[in-house]
């Protein structure tokens, strides 16, 4: 059998993973996505590993991956990712000053960090580019999970650069693009020209996928259930528990959330085209289930004077005889973004 690589992304509501093959235009071999239980899992981040464990196994199992070493794709809100500029130095030299330049930068201690430098230009003995940040607990976290489902990490990778890789597959040579990954609680906003990021943003805001109304109406039912467990209240009357994510799955499809949402995308990519320097973006492409969310495709298409087209994984990889769901189809060119840089040699 030809060998063959496996993305693999941990979100809120699901594990998903992609295994092509090889090659300059790499085939799908499996691809599958198992819901998680509410309070598992946040995207990116592990909370109860043997949850997540049990569902990687599963994954493995129904969707006839056969690879067990695996390429994890990462972004969430709590990943910190900026322009940065630096003195050229070699890059191992780079590692090692890395934690003292960005100290200020972090969130956390640098020794509680892992750290990423993505050049991008440089002018006589300055380099600039971005600066990529996590917290090694979660990361750690997530490969001993991984560990415990018997898979093995081979590389840890920001999904907007698998994203950036992915834009390559369908722009022009020397065009630049935005690819924005619509997903349930995370959005991501990369500016690229031949597969090299040039912006990155990670936009925390929910979307009301059919993902996360089932997450959530599971959530609600386990609430609901303790509260009918709970000691009767005042005058015997049972309190019942307000969900603020159910308030924000009902709030998802109307008109002000769609809009809030369309708004906050269209400032980002306006900000990134109106830098110095930025080269024009000729048009946008969307991936992720949250371009399938009511009024969001509509919503954007409309927001920008320039086109706007759905990405979905059959236009960077080789599918086959393989049929995928639209949200599967739409989530995964993230899950597979991580692995092209790979899959290409």
């Amino acid at each position: 059998m030809a060998k063959t690589l496996v993305g693999l992304e941990i979100t809120q509501e699901s594990v998903r993973a992609v295994e092509l093959t090889t090659g300059r235009v790499p085939s799908l071999v499996a691809a599958g996505e198992v819901p998680l239980p509410p309070d598992a899992a946040r995207d990116s981040e592990v909370l109860d590993p043997d949850a997540v464990a049990l569902a990687l196994r599963q994954l493995w199992a129904t969707a006839g991956i056969k690879g067990r070493k695996v390429t994890i794709g990462v972004g969430s809100r709590r990943i910190l990712v900026r322009e940065f500029t630096t003195q050229a130095m070699a890059p191992d030299l780079l590692r090692q000053a890395l934690p003292f330049q960005v100290q200020d930068l972090l969130p956390v201690p640098a020794s509680q960090a892992v750290l990423d430098f993505y050049p991008l230009s440089q002018q006589g003995d300055q380099v600039s580019g971005l600066l990529v940040a996590a917290v090694a607990e979660n990361i750690e976290q997530m490969i001993a999970t991984l560990h415990k489902a018997k898979l093995e990490v081979d590389t840890v990778d920001l999904v907007p650069f698998g994203l950036a890789r992915a834009a390559q597959r369908v722009a022009d040579a020397g065009e630049t693009v935005a690819i924005m990954h619509l997903g349930d609680h995370t959005s991501h906003v990369v500016v690229v020209t031949d597969g090299i990021p040039q912006f990155v943003r990670i936009i925390p805001v929910d979307i009301a996928t059919a993902a996360s109304r089932r997450h959530d109406g599971a959530a609600e039912a386990e609430a609901e259930l303790e509260a009918m467990l709970q000691p009767a209240g005042i005058g015997g009357i049972t309190p019942r528990p307000t969900s603020s994510r159910a308030a924000m799955r009902n709030a998802g499809a109307t008109t002000p959330a769609v809009n809030d949402l369309v708004a906050r995308l269209r400032s980002t990519v306006v900000f990134a085209a109106g830098r110095d320097g930025a080269t024009p973006i000729s048009s946008v492409y969307l991936s992720g289930a949250g371009y399938a969310a009511p009024g969001v495709a509509e919503g954007l298409a409309r927001a920008f004077d320039m086109p706007v087209r759905p990405l979905h994984l059959d236009q960077i990889a080789n599918l086959g005889k393989h049929t995928l769901t639209e949200d599967l189809a739409l989530n995964a060119v993230a899950t597979a973004g991580v692995l092209l840089g790979e899959a290409a040699r």
